[in-house]
């Protein structure tokens, strides 16, 4: 039956899209080329480009940078045209934006070279344009702004050989227009996804026209491109598998502090045991599956990140890769990646500052700063410095939390750019809560409900102690306009010494629990180098992207100093503390283990243009694994060097614009030591995934993704059936589950001011293949169905101008509690609700969170209680 699944998926979507190939292809052509964007130029003008891909891609021969010589603002009857006196104006590439009322030009390959400076501002130019600015961004990338007094000026761009690029600028007053609509907007019949918008047709039919197609960014939910599928900057409408993103923005309204939060806003994926309780270090769950080994940094594995706390200060963006991603990233698990993108640095000076309040003693305070450290703006800095302090609705517990990450960047030249950057974080906490007894929480029990704030792991031996700290530097360099090449190093160490206190089952009476404690101190190193070439080039009609690179990982973990054993028991409905367990005096137990291990990837992936509308992604990667471990002082023993292929194919079909139709297959590996009775070597874990779905853009602001998958993690290791083998410890590699399901999201903005996430996921997940769990039982803690939807609406004129609010709802259905199942232990489906102020005067803002609205009593996972009703305000400042 699952054959058959997995058949149907990827054959049906194969088929639709060669149907639909092979019936709409000529239709869809057709209408590619009715879509064909003309301005009007100025007298004796020329074209900018005579194919709109040129001027996306376009670099100057020879890489020179361009100069402008002059920055000229003469007065029209519409409003303004800004010139920027060139030669060679034919030659800039230019991407454009919009931001509140300000329309922002990006013009590459270019620099200011002006008889009064490098910067030219002008105030109040005409009615309704309050500035226009022009400043050297980057070594090699002109900002040109212009911002409107009531609204988004409208913009058409000439290009004149005898005075250079011109910007025709219409104020919001003049174009009846209060900031809605974009910048170099086309015809509304023939609107374009923000990834390719185009300027609007002329209305001069002598004028020589040009085609072009700029690129847009705009503040909000929605986020058009991500690298994290292909290592290269695609749209994800381009890619060939479901990706997710958390943005800045969304980070900020809703205050989200840690990972579990920011899932909530995912489809299928969640922090299976998300709260404050324990210390908010629960780990990500993707399409039922642990993906706690795959969350990345900057697109580089850092096994250290979870431990050490999510303190969200640095980070500028979540990115979520659904489904197996060993063909880029090596050896991990089959749910999907978690890319931690962090903040850069900045061209123009920013300083920002932000203090916060909350219920439990929750304080904490950021400051962000970034800006050029020379005149040519070559060399930019960026420093988060974040630090917080909190205490818990569970008894005893309070965290304190600090982060340093200053980050440094070069542009060596105009082909090679160097960032280096660092982080440290340090991290100490009580013993929080890691679940109570089901009876008296999930189960009546005749003593009556357990409280929620009740900490049976009180007291604690010794604080918990973490820090971490890492490094890493990134370094492009174009050798031409068609071929780059990548490198980067990241080195990250973590120390956690640490001691927990753990309970039982009840006993007989249902009020005793037995304890234990343990302690340990774990040093952990990573090392992460990898460096891939990204070249350009064409065989006959088809369009190559060709990726080529090498992985190397290595490190080492030791556990120096461990132990544990029996504490006293604990009458959780009457506690009375006694003094803390005394370490190493009356351990059962103790260990000093050491493990190393190191790994080898060559990967390659081609990403074909078989025609405009049909795109196909091929690629394959092949790792090299070693590890060795054993107890500290004795010759560690090598394991068996495991070797693997991960394969992916996808393909990408757009029968119109909007719409992406897209089917994939990729295969993930996790590397498996030891072996059966009969000393057959473990083979490594896989993870296969057949995946189908649509991605649409609703408009140039708001898009939609829809998936169908099949994912089957094979090879798990399980129980020998024989009696005799099984009672002396031995496993047979036969064990396998699976997962199947349907996600829905969508993001962005609705009308001016209106954004919303929302998402859906139903997830099947279930043992297929086991000796030790009934066939059929659901996997802990998954549930089949979840959803959220955040909205927030920031009312856009009049004198409560910048006042917004925001409101979510967060589902989660009935989950399995164990393994095996069990009837009586399931947790109860529940709906939390958050809401929000905000309010925004300049570069003043405030903000007023309330999360768990309705202080709703619910299981985060098994035992584990979820947040209570919490506040928490918010101020900034920003320069």
């Amino acid at each position: 039956m699952q054959q058959l699944w997995q058949f149907f998926i990827f054959h049906l979507g194969i088929g639709i899209f060669v149907h639909l190939f092979l019936t709409q292809g000529a239709l869809a052509e057709s209408q590619q080329s009715q879509v064909i964007t003309e301005i009007p130029t100025v007298t004796n003008s020329r074209p900018l480009s005579t194919d709109a891909k040129d001027l996306l891609s376009q670099n100057i021969e020879n890489d020179l940078v361009i100069k402008i010589t002059q920055v000229k603002v003469n007065t029209t009857n519409k409003g303004i045209d800004v010139i920027l006196e060139t030669t060679a104006s034919e030659k800039l590439q230019i991407d454009v934006k919009s931001q509140g009322n300000n329309f922002i030009a990006d013009i590459k390959n270019a620099q200011l070279f002006l008889p009064s400076g490098n910067k030219f501002s002008q105030q109040q130019p005409a009615q309704g344009i309050t500035t226009v600015t022009a400043t050297n961004f980057d070594a090699n990338t002109i900002r040109l702004t212009v911002t409107g007094e009531v609204g988004l000026p409208a913009v058409e761009l000439y290009d004149s050989p005898r005075e250079g690029l011109v910007f025709a600028v219409a104020s919001a007053t003049t174009s009846g227009q209060l900031g809605q609509q974009p910048p170099l907007q086309q015809p509304e019949a023939q609107q374009k996804p923000t990834s390719e918008t185009q300027p609007e047709q002329p209305s001069a039919g002598n004028d020589e026209p040009i085609e072009l197609v700029v690129t847009g960014e705009q503040d909000g939910y929605r986020v058009s491109n991500t690298s994290v599928g292909t290592k290269t900057d695609t749209p994800l409408r381009d890619t060939p598998q479901s990706i997710q993103v958390v943005p800045r923005q969304l980070i900020e309204d809703q205050r989200i502090t840690n990972l579990g939060e920011a899932l909530r806003n995912v489809p299928g994926a969640r922090q299976s045991d998300n709260s404050s309780a324990r210390g908010n270090n629960a780990l990500p769950q993707i399409r039922g599956f642990s993906s706690q080994d795959n969350i990345i940094t900057n697109g580089s594995k850092n096994t250290n990140n979870i431990d050490g706390g999510f303190n969200f200060a640095n980070i500028e963006r979540i990115e979520v890769l659904k489904g197996p991603a060993s063909v880029l990233y090596g050896q991990g698990s089959l749910g999907g990646v978690v890319n931690l993108v962090t903040k850069k640095p900045l061209a123009e000076p920013y300083y920002f500052i932000e203090t916060s309040a909350g219920s439990y003693n929750f304080y904490s305070g950021a400051i962000d700063l970034s800006g050029p450290l020379n005149d040519n703006k070559s060399v930019l800095y960026r420093l988060n410095v974040a630090a917080l302090t909190t205490k818990s609705f569970v008894d005893f517990y309070d965290e304190q939390q600090y982060i340093v990450a200053p980050t440094l960047s070069w542009q060596i030249s105009d082909r090679t750019k160097l960032t280096l950057a660092s982080e440290y974080k340090e991290r100490s906490k009580n013993n929080g809560n890691f679940g109570l007894p089901f009876e008296g929480t999930l189960l009546p029990s005749p003593n009556g409900r357990l409280p929620r704030n009740l900490n049976p792991a009180w007291p604690d031996s010794k604080r918990t102690e973490i820090s971490v700290y890492q490094a890493s530097y990134e370094l492009e360099h174009r050798f031409s306009k068609d071929w780059e090449l990548h490198s980067s190093f990241l080195f990250s160490q973590e120390v956690n010494d640490r001691a927990t206190v753990d309970i039982g089952e009840f006993l007989p009476d249902l009020r005793t629990v037995d304890r234990y404690y343990a302690y340990n101190v774990n040093h952990s190193d990573t090392y992460n180098f990898d460096t891939y070439t990204v070249g350009k080039f064409q065989t006959g009609s088809i369009e190559h992207q060709l990726l080529t690179g090498f992985n190397y990982q290595w490190g080492s973990s030791s556990d120096v100093g461990g132990g544990g054993g029996p504490f006293d028991q604990l009458d959780l409905y009457n506690p009375v503390y006694s003094e803390p367990a005394k370490l190493g005096l009356n351990d059962t137990y103790a260990y000093a283990t050491l493990s190393k291990s190191n790994s080898y990837g060559f990967y390659i992936q081609d990403r074909l243009t078989l025609a405009e509308n049909l795109k196909l992604v091929l690629g394959g990667r092949y790792d090299i694994a070693n590890s060795k471990g054993g107890n500290i002082g004795e010759d560690l023993t090598e394991s068996p060097q495991q070797e693997a292929f991960s394969p992916r194919v996808g393909i990408v079909y757009q029968p119109i614009e909007p719409v992406s139709l897209y089917a994939s297959y990729s295969r993930s590996f996790t590397p498996q030591g030891g072996q059966d009775f009969d000393g057959n070597l473990f083979q490594p874990e896989r993870g296969t995934q057949y995946e189908v779905g649509v991605k649409v853009d609703l408009n140039d602001k708001l898009s939609a993704t829809l998936a169908l998958y099949d994912l089957t993690r094979s090879n798990i290791l399980t129980s020998d059936p024989d009696e005799a083998r099984r009672n002396l410890g031995f496993q047979v590699q036969i064990g396998e589950q699976r997962s199947r399901g349907i996600e829905f999201d969508v993001s962005g903005e609705i009308l001016p001011g209106w954004n919303i996430i929302a998402n859906y996921a139903f997830t099947d997940s279930r043992i297929t293949k086991d000796n030790d769990y009934p066939i059929g039982d659901e996997l802990r803690n998954v549930p089949k169905h979840s959803a959220s939807l955040w909205t927030k609406y920031e009312i856009q004129s009049g004198s409560l101008q910048g006042l917004s609010f925001g409101v979510g709802v967060f589902y989660v259905g009935e989950r399995q509690a164990l393994l095996p199942n069990d009837s009586q232990y399931i947790l109860p489906s529940y709906v939390t609700t958050d809401a929000a102020i905000f309010y925004k005067r300049d570069r003043f803002r405030a903000a007023l969170n309330f999360k768990n609205l309705f202080d709703l009593y619910y299981f985060e996972s098994g035992g584990l209680l979820g947040d209570p009703f919490t506040v928490q305000g918010t101020i900034s400042w920003e320069l």
